[in-house]
């Protein structure tokens, strides 16, 4: 029927009336349901926002460890000011990608505006969910940009972990108001005493302060309310004043372009008003404002202090820069100090499987890349796998979920190698430094390691890990640590049973197998969490892989030397079990400089010649398997080795059994 009446409408004809009994639409006819986006804004009834001033707004954000119960939270807040009906089925509603279901965990903060009467006062409450992973801790630092106050949930099971240290002091730095909230008390082994004197310890916040909930059974949930608006400020700016809008967030639309979420330190903002982006410079229209509940739900003006989204016709991904300013045209105000770039901990390189999907797989990309803001990429290419990209990462986890979100969201399957950290040479060769224009490079890619006569020092990344393990585990963990070159800074006792551990690691030491490790020595029970702390001298080398002599590029790998042996050994072994044998033997070499640490041998294919001899003089027995091997030695001089595709990807792919 839909694709008889798109004909019709292309050949000229006119489609039955619907006749007067005909219930209205959103969206006509003939258009099927996946394709009235578009239209899906324009049947919801409009909010007067200018009903709730700046003194009634409260800007705050849920952070917590992972699985501590913040998306519960959310929901139950969503369900008392009727934001969302009550139902079963409320189970993390504001984690809306398939990843974030399939995985059970937060990987993209969300916004939803709550209404709210306390004390015959209607309050207007803009709540952000925030990831709990190490790995997106760059979405909680965002996110606090637009809050004035912080909720931080703890498991009253579990106690505090290694992230709820490290969000509770990015709100401190933000200097946002901290309501502590111990969650699951519901639980057969709830110990929320143990809890309140390990945040009163660590954080400094008096006991009476916490308050004791279970979001799961809604136990005391509506003291959490009361409490954002007698503890959290309303927001410092004023409605008379020039527009200033940051946005803190956006995501692509292939009907309406791009969504930003914005956050108005001041003035307002309206349908058919001029804006431009302090970035670009570019004008705009807006065609669409409005609050987010947790889905669109337009109004007609959005007002200082308030959160929400703006829909202004940007078509380009590249227009809707995350920390970006928008004020009205004509009207330019000092943009905000947006946010700190996130640095990428770990690069890895992504090829399309098949070189034909390339303008596709850009695409995607970009798109992809306007969402998730904290990954970089570069233009790369290799000999082996074609045209691709160099992308950096926040961590393993923001690896693996991007991939997945590629393949989810955009149907597409890639190539990603293993994962590296940036390293730096401090240049010594006036050759080198003329030709890079400073005396320090970083190094995303093996192939652009500097030889060590031009450089006077390599240095490696470095993190500070904050681990926090019951004490029974502690001398496991303290091995395992120093295998990992790492330096122990401090040791704390939280209490009677956990202890705090804080080590600087080498961050190529813990990028790939680490917390696997961390999690198997402590039955599951310790939680690991690390910053940035900069860069220090390392014995740094390039490990050259070879086949009969020739050096593979793309398995070319930086190292630390006391490392060397063991990866080049185990290099050499993979690629034994991956390549096809030949006629004649293959040498698998791991190789520093013109030295060889490593090598397996590939045994040839080998017919059996003297099968004919059954019996006479050994002599002729010798002769023939003389023969043999001369016409094997020549194969050897002229063969060449061409690994192929599939043997790649098995090789350079993280083995995740390792």
């Amino acid at each position: 029927m839909a694709l008889a009446g798109r004909a019709a409408l292309r050949w000229g004809a006119r489609l039955p009336s619907p006749g007067p009994a005909a219930a209205p639409l959103c969206r006509p006819a003939w258009l099927p349901a996946a394709c009235g986006r578009p239209y899906s804004s324009r049947g919801k009834e409009e909010i007067d926002m200018s009903t709730y001033p700046v003194e009634s707004i409260r800007n705050f954000s849920i952070i917590a460890h992972v699985d501590h119960g913040k998306s519960t939270l959310a929901d139950r807040l969503l369900e008392i000011t009727g934001t969302i009906s009550k139902t079963d089925r409320n189970k993390q509603v504001l984690d809306k990608l398939q990843v974030e279901r399939e995985r059970g965990i937060t990987v993209k903060a969300q916004s939803a505006s709550l209404f709210y009467n306390h004390e015959g006062i209607n309050y207007l409450l803009n709540l952000i969910d925030t990831p709990g992973h190490v790995d997106f801790s760059y979405e909680v630092s965002r996110s606090l940009s637009a809050c004035q106050g912080v909720i931080l949930v703890v498991d009253a099971n579990e106690g505090i972990q290694a992230q709820t240290v490290a969000n509770f002091y990015l709100a401190f730095e933000a200097q946002l108001s901290i309501i502590p909230v111990i969650n699951k008390i519901d639980l057969k082994n709830a110990d929320p005493e143990r809890v309140e004197k390990q945040i009163e310890k660590l954080f400094d916040i008096p006991t009476d302060e916490c308050i004791r909930i279970s979001a799961k059974q809604g136990t005391n949930v509506e003291k959490v309310l009361q409490k954002v608006i007698e503890k959290i400020p309303p927001p410092q700016c004023n409605t008379a004043d020039p527009l200033k809008a940051l946005v803190f967030d956006s995501t692509f639309d292939h009907y309406r372009g791009v969504i930003a979420n914005i956050a108005l330190f001041g003035g307002e903002i309206a349908k058919g008003q001029k804006i431009v982006s302090a970035h670009t410079k570019k004008r705009y229209e807006v065609n669409e404002v409005g609050i987010l509940t947790p889905n669109e739900q337009p109004t007609h003006k959005l007002y200082a202090g308030q959160v929400g989204y703006l829909i202004a016709g940007m078509k380009e991904v590249t227009e809707a820069q995350i920390g970006d300013t928008l004020f009205l045209y004509k009207q330019p105000v000092e943009p905000l100090p947006g946010f700190k770039s996130a640095k990428p901990m770990v690069f890895a390189g992504m090829y399309p499987i098949d070189q034909t999907e390339y303008n596709n797989l850009k695409s995607a990309l970009e798109r992809l890349t306007l969402n998730d803001s904290s990954v970089t990429v570069h233009r790369d290419s290799s000999l082996a796998l074609g045209a691709g990209w160099r992308l950096g990462f926040l961590g393993l986890l923001h690896m693996e979920v991007f991939n997945q979100r590629l393949e989810q969201e955009y149907n597409m399957s890639v190539i990603l190698t293993a994962p590296t950290v940036p390293y730096k040479a401090v240049l010594s060769s006036a050759k080198l430094i003329k030709e890079y224009g400073k005396d320090q490079i970083t190094i995303i890619n093996p192939a652009q390691f500097p030889d060590k006569l031009s450089v006077s020092e390599y240095l490696e990344p470095t993190v500070l890990g904050t681990i926090v393990t019951p004490h029974e585990y502690i001398g496991k963990i303290i091995t395992l640590c120093q295998d990992r070159r790492a330096v122990q800074k401090d040791l704390l006792y939280i209490d009677e049973n956990r202890v705090m551990l804080k080590y600087l690691f080498p961050l190529n030491e813990i990028v790939v197998d680490f917390y696997d490790a961390l999690k198997s020595l402590s039955s599951g029970y310790a939680s690991f969490d690390y910053e940035d702390a900069g860069y220090q001298s390392a014995d740094l080398i390039k490990m050259d892989i070879l086949l009969n002599g020739n050096p593979v590029e793309e398995l070319a790998t930086i190292i630390h030397n006391d490392k060397a042996y063991a990866a080049g050994k185990l290099l050499c072994e993979r690629l034994k079990e991956t390549l096809p044998r030949q006629l004649f033997e293959i040498a698998i070499q791991a190789a520093i400089g013109k030295k060889i640490i490593a090598r397996e041998t590939l045994k040839p294919y080998r017919k059996n010649v003297v099968a004919k001899c059954y019996g006479g003089d050994i002599t002729r027995r010798m002769k023939l398997l003389r023969r043999q091997a001369e016409g094997k030695r020549l194969m050897r001089k002229i063969g060449n080795v061409e690994v192929p595709r599939d043997a790649f990807i098995r090789v350079l792919k993280r083995e995740t059994d390792k």
